[in-house]
């Protein structure tokens, strides 16, 4: 009886759970992780994927922009042109912010070359037109003083 342990009805009792039976994470599976990280690693790849996959080129991109715009032209709205080609309206609008089409910019530089001679004539012109305008806006204005009397 020297080996039995004293219990009371005052001693609280503690079942000892067998360490078998207790759940566990398999070693295993956190060793595949880490390995998956480390074929990704050792690959060239990231382990963690990009947020957005690139899928257009951009004479892809280029090339969709132009057929909307066609589209655009011929009367369709943006939205059924834009599902056409497979991309949503807000990505017609970045794309075509970041690739100008080649016509858009045929046109802008032409006017460059002569734009500061055009704006010279443009406000030389704009000169005579505010003089012809102050000059009628006094015979009228001198006109309705005779016709009050007050001239």
């Amino acid at each position: 009886m020297a080996d039995e342990p004293n219990l009371d009805a005052s001693t609280p009792t503690v079942e000892a759970t067998p360490i078998e039976t207790r759940k566990r994470r398999s070693p295993a599976k956190r060793k595949d992780a880490a390995e998956a990280v480390a074929k990704k690693a050792a690959s060239g790849t990231s382990a963690v994927s990009s947020p957005k996959s690139r899928r257009h080129t951009e004479s892809e991109k280029a090339e969709k922009v132009a057929e909307i715009e066609r589209r655009l032209r011929e009367g369709s709205t943006l939205k059924a042109a834009a599902k056409d080609a497979g991309i949503s309206d807000q990505t017609f609008y970045q794309w075509k912010r970041a690739t100008p089409s080649s016509g858009v910019q045929a046109a802008v530089s032409a006017p460059e070359k002569d734009g500061l001679a055009d704006l010279v004539e443009l406000e030389a012109e704009n000169v005579r037109l505010r003089g012809l305008l102050a000059e009628k806006l006094r015979t009228e204005n001198t006109a309705l003083r005779k016709k009050l009397g007050l001239a």
